[in-house]
């Protein structure tokens, strides 16, 4: 069974836990948008936001590059925190692994993204973000694949 999260379009909902340096883990719900054009190139689009806290949401829009039968791509993020972000990402058997980094960023932080494959239809994120070489906060979310409509 190979993946379906990033490697096919399709709507995901993501829900659970943020937690940030000396803090207690906030919810966390969004969705992602995945959507392919006919050259290999993709686009992810993330919003998170937190239920009950006045934290700000935050969104993401992932562009990047997979050729056919590749495992491994690069992609450029607009991050409305990060600001401008260039990143990596493996295709393991089971887990996709993303790394990245903010351009210009004078606190130096960088981050990853692991999801590991449940079903077909259900993955696990942990994600972390790095300010130097701390870890400044991480999140815990099971995403899930909805129906086409």
């Amino acid at each position: 069974m190979g993946h379906s999260f990033l490697l096919e379009p399709g709507r995901w909902t993501l829900q659970g836990n943020w937690l940030e340096r000396n803090g207690m883990p906030i919810a966390v719900k969004g969705m992602t948008l995945v959507a392919w054009s006919r050259d290999n190139l993709f686009t992810m689009a993330t919003k998170l936001m937190f239920p009950g806290s006045d934290r700000q949401e935050i969104s993401l829009v992932y562009k990047g590059r997979l050729d056919a039968g590749e495992r491994q791509y690069t992609f450029l993020l607009q991050h409305n925190q990060l600001g401008q972000v260039e990143g990596e990402g493996w295709i393991g058997t089971e887990t996709i692994i993303q790394r990245y980094w903010a351009l210009s960023d004078r606190q130096r932080r960088s981050g990853f993204e692991t999801l590991h494959r449940l079903n077909h239809d259900t993955y696990h994120l942990t994600s972390g973000i790095l300010t130097g070489h701390f870890l400044s906060s991480t999140m815990e979310v099971s995403l899930e694949r909805q129906p086409n409509k």
